[in-house]
């Protein structure tokens, strides 16, 4: 989950990497190092615990000599803690050779027993440093810091991407990966890496993935990818479709409150070029018709948000395809020995397309004959290359640790691989199908209308719940899962409990829980569209007010019934049934970022997360 970044250039590296790490800050900030490779052919390093702008004042007191050549890194710590000692660059053969690393080295325990026993020392508590002390050693013999990693990285178990230099060999970082991101940017005269295009995006948009177990090399003036036994491999450019301004708060309050901003816009750009004369033709899905007439199962893996994304999904991907869906949690899937063969579509969701336990779930499935599809917002991510096909949400880059503008997206995009499958087996009227793409299509304009009349009236409900120690959820139907939506979004960054239920379990047991003045929220279906739902949860708001309960409502405009049962209505645009999630969810990310906001906490980068969980 770490964000690192490698320059090498005419530009000083210095400003670079910190200007780098800022963007990537949201992958880790436990700590933050640089070493810099200077005229003089000196490498010299400063790394400090705490967040990036720890790192910036003691660069400010104690500058370091000016370089070229230079490697940054922002940490979310795994092995050990994060300390001044433990945080990354780490230095071996004498302060001469500086490494940094995502993720986490399975055998390190091993090789550093090996190393102990043959007079190493030791100043950590990484496993990081262990590959850099075992990689001083291969250069000692070698004097060539591309060979010495070829011979470092195959001793490597697990999941890690490394960057290295040495003092001897300016002008030239090299890189690996394995399970784990790693790009590469494309300038005149100068070439860049990173743990994710945000990097160096404001210098380049040209960039190179590199594949499953390769080694880079970059220098000014070129670039040069190798498999782990070193021979030379093409990799795939691609052009990224946003500049730095897309990844700057651009003078809102937090990251959070600018996606949130952005959620009408996502919607709009997932959905963009994929509706045509009114049904729903995705061009990346081109050529798979065969393999979408013959699936007879689609099992949908995610983690977190993700996870509830595919929840809501596969209420419409059933009901207009009528293929039975299920939704996994990705850490569980592969360890349970799941059923799969080619007839099951394996349909992938990550935001930044390198969550661990959904790639790993992907190889799996891809391993045991099942499709595998991925639904991912960032180009040159792993899990898109690792799986059959692709449709990217194009929702642009999203910084807080906290999803949500990506979390819409993710729904719309399994609309429309949906409605898409629909149309490819023929499930659906093509009247029927034109609806739901009119729905689809006035999807942005609708959440729009709920920022626009809602978002000052929960700032103010969240600062009258400031002090608010637990808060429940309730849904029903696609409602369940915008419940646990809205109940993680609260623990993320608010610190509080909170729990969704289905609101069919209420008195299964969670009706325990209420107590007078316990503030639950209620998603309530449509009384035009689900009358017979709708009933059901306003008896469920009856029983928790009945037992002293503060509910707020989201219901849709015009619902008259729940009035005389709230004490706070959250009011959303009429839609049907299977597109109010994209409406709901909003006023449940606008309270929990308010309550954050409220209690003074830091609404981007809670404690103890990071924005990409990138270790099982």
């Amino acid at each position: 989950m770490c964000g690192i970044v490698g320059y090498v250039g005419p530009r000083p590296s210095e400003d670079i990497l910190i200007a780098g790490l800022a963007r990537l800050e949201y992958r880790g900030y436990d700590s933050a190092g640089i070493a810099v490779i200077d005229q003089a052919g000196h490498l010299g390093m400063r790394k400090r615990a705490g967040k990036l702008s720890v790192l910036r004042d003691d660069l400010a007191e104690h500058p370091l000599a000016a370089g070229t050549t230079g490697i940054g890194h922002t940490r979310w710590a795994t092995h050990g803690g994060p300390t001044d000692v433990n945080a990354h660059p780490h230095l071996a053969d004498e302060g001469r050779l500086a490494v940094i690393h995502n993720d986490i080295i399975e055998n390190f325990s091993e090789l550093k027993a090996e190393l102990v026993s043959e007079g190493y020392e030791f100043l950590s508590e990484t496993d990081t440093e262990v590959a850099a002390v075992l990689l001083g050693r291969e250069y000692a013999a070698s004097h060539d810091l591309v060979a010495a990693f070829r011979a470092t990285v195959v001793r490597l178990e697990g999941a890690f991407t490394l960057l290295a230099m040495h003092q001897d060999q300016p002008g030239l970082v090299v890189g690996a990966r394995r399970n784990s991101p790693l790009v590469i940017g494309l300038g005149e005269g100068e070439n860049f890496l990173g743990s994710d295009v945000a990097a160096f995006v404001e210098y380049t948009r040209n960039a190179l993935a590199i594949g499953q177990d390769q080694i880079v090399a970059i220098t000014p003036d070129g670039v040069t990818v190798t498999d782990f036994d070193g021979a030379d491999v093409e990799v795939e450019p691609f052009q990224v479709t946003w500049d730095a301004s897309a990844a700057e708060k651009g003078g809102w309050s937090s990251f959070m409150a600018k996606e949130v901003s952005e959620e009408p816009e996502a919607v709009a750009n997932t959905l963009r070029g994929r509706i045509h004369d009114g049904l729903v033709a995705i061009p990346e899905l081109d050529g798979l018709d065969d393999l979408f007439a013959g699936i007879t199962r689609i099992v949908m893996i995610a983690a977190g948000t993700a996870s509830y994304a595919g929840m809501v999904g596969k209420y419409a991907t059933e009901h207009w395809t009528r293929i039975p869906v299920d939704v996994e949690l990705a850490h569980e899937f592969r360890y349970r020995d799941p059923v799969l063969d080619s007839h099951t579509l394996i349909v992938s969701i990550s935001q930044s397309g390198e969550t661990m336990d959904t790639l790993m779930a992907v190889k799996y499935a891809r391993e045991r004959g099942a499709a595998t599809l991925s639904i991912c917002n960032t180009q040159g991510a792993t899990i898109p290359r690792e799986s059959d096909a692709v449709v990217y949400t194009h929702a642009g880059p999203e910084v807080a640790v906290a999803s949500t503008k990506a979390f819409v997206a993710q729904i719309t995009a399994q609309y429309l691989l949906a409605l898409h499958i629909a149309r490819v087996r023929g499930t659906l009227p093509e009247a029927e199908m034109a609806q739901h793409v009119i729905e689809l299509e006035a999807i942005p304009r609708k959440i729009a209308k709920v920022l626009e009349t809602e978002t000052a009236h929960i700032a103010q409900l969240a600062h009258w719940m400031a002090d608010t120690r637990s808060v429940l959820f309730l849904g029903r139907h696609v409602g369940y899962p915008i419940a646990l939506e809205g109940a993680l979004k609260l623990k993320e960054i608010s610190y509080i409990h909170a729990e969704g239920f289905a609101a069919g379990e209420l008195k299964h047991g969670p009706i325990a829980l209420i107590e007078p003045g316990q503030p639950v929220f209620v998603l309530v279906p449509s009384p035009r569209e689900s009358a017979l739902l709708h009933d059901k949860v306003v008896s469920n708001i009856q029983e928790v007010r009945a037992r002293g309960a503060r509910v707020i409502v989201v219901a849709e405009e015009g619902d008259a019934a729940v009035l005389p049962f709230a004490d706070e209505v959250l009011h959303i645009p009429l839609a049907g049934p299977l597109f109010e999630p994209l409406l709901s969810v909003v006023p449940l990310h606008l309270f929990a970022m308010g309550l954050s906001e409220a209690k003074g906490l830091d609404v981007d980068q809670p404690r103890n997360l990071a924005k990409s969980v990138t270790v099982e």
